[in-house]
């Protein structure tokens, strides 16, 4: 299928139309346990914790839109990504942006370190101070980007060259982006993750983890770690998670213009000290993000004043909801600082660029016009909070 375009790949798969009945939706297989025909020969399938007809589906399909080996569904992205750092062993060191998502900063310092897994986090947009950071024990570079909250940019084929120069794995948390926007196994990466709770679920309604090896190799070490773990995606949320990815390039590439838009309106006003956007020519990443994505995606951050302006914001926007997550067809504002980064230290936050009046906002499939009608008069109330500072 690889002479095909990626929309035609989203909606066709040798595994989704059923061989024995020929209905074109993957069929349910609630079944923990498969029928063998002989003592001495298994079938396929044994037990669902190792395999499952529409686990396969699933992770067939990531693996094709990654252009990867072997995928695997887990139970959350946290899931994925715990797996993935449980390919290291004591003694391991692990380089990590500065700039990574809450949730993997708490399992890298609080739970590795258990482990006598070490790390150093560094700003891996600068690929000479990645360079200078792996030590003689480094196993992994771990990136994300754009990063969460603030969406910095890391060279991901640059980054690899540095991990292969030193026999490193490239990790690469693709949640922002799909593969639909951005392909790290073709830039160099070894293993690509998702929290497919985002936007290849795309509804609010899964909690999902998925990871792309590059090769047999790598993708045998990951299959053992995740049936020894068993924290796998059940059968209903593989199913529905599948369903979802049918849209993703109509639901991202319109979330996509929609937030160009807002982020270009949000940029121009006289409150927002700061909008973060890898849409911007202005961007510090920009030029590497155009070369390594083929958009900038539906997740922009601002910075507000301080928190009473975000307070204000936050209590008078009526559209977007006010939640955790990103990535799906209702616009998600989120407080980096109480939310997906609530597990980092306020001193670690700080240093990272999220402050008290950060705001992060998934723009969803809404009416735009709408949406930039909501943000303004939420504006006009924060604009009244502080008119000194706008004088």
């Amino acid at each position: 299928m690889t002479d095909r375009q990626f929309e035609t790949k989203l909606l066709h798969q040798p595994d989704f139309i059923d061989k024995q009945t020929g209905a074109v939706n993957v069929p349910l297989h609630y079944s923990s346990t498969f029928h063998q025909e002989s003592i001495n020969e298994f079938g396929p399938f044994d037990y669902s914790r190792s395999g499952n007809p529409t686990r396969q589906a699933l992770e067939n399909t990531i693996a094709e839109l990654e252009n990867g080996a072997q995928g695997f569904a887990f139970a959350s992205g946290m899931a994925a990504i715990s797996s993935a750092f449980m390919l290291l062993e004591a003694g391991d060191h692990v380089l990590v942006s500065k700039d990574v998502y809450g949730g993997t900063f708490r399992v890298i310092t609080q739970v590795l370190t258990q482990f006598n897994i070490d790390h150093t986090f560094i700003d891996m947009t600068d690929l000479n101070e990645t360079a200078r950071s792996v030590q003689p024990n480094t196993k992994v570079i771990y990136v994300e980007t754009p990063s969460n909250p603030c969406l910095n940019i890391t060279d991901i084929e640059g980054v690899a060259k540095v991990a292969k120069a030193h026999g490193c794995l490239t990790f690469v948390d693709n949640t922002f982006m799909t593969p639909l926007l951005q392909k790290p196994l073709d830039l160099g990466a070894d293993l690509v993750l998702h929290s497919a709770t985002k936007f290849l679920s795309g509804h609010s309604d899964v909690v999902a983890g998925l990871a792309v090896a590059k090769n047999e190799e790598l993708g045998a070490r990951l299959k053992f770690v995740q049936n020894s773990f068993g924290s796998i995606l059940g059968v209903q949320d593989c199913w529905l998670l599948l369903r979802g990815m049918k849209t993703l390039s109509v639901r991202l590439n319109q979330s996509s213009q929609s937030a160009t838009q807002i982020a270009q309106y949000l940029h121009h006003h006289q409150v927002i000290e700061e909008v973060y956007y890898p849409g911007f020519s202005f961007h510090d990443g920009y030029p590497i993000h155009k070369r390594q994505a083929t958009g900038p995606g539906a997740v922009l951050s601002f910075r507000l004043p301080d928190k009473k302006c975000a307070e204000i914001f936050v209590d008078k926007l009526k559209i977007p909801v006010f939640a955790v997550s990103l990535g799906a067809v209702e616009s998600i504002l989120s407080y980096p600082a109480t939310m997906s980064h609530a597990a980092m230290p306020v001193e670690e936050r700080e240093k990272r660029g999220i402050t008290d009046g950060l705001l992060r906002l998934s723009v969803g499939l809404e009416n735009v016009d709408d949406l930039l009608t909501d943000i303004q008069q939420a504006l006009v109330a924060v604009e009244q909070h502080v008119p000194k500072a706008l004088a």
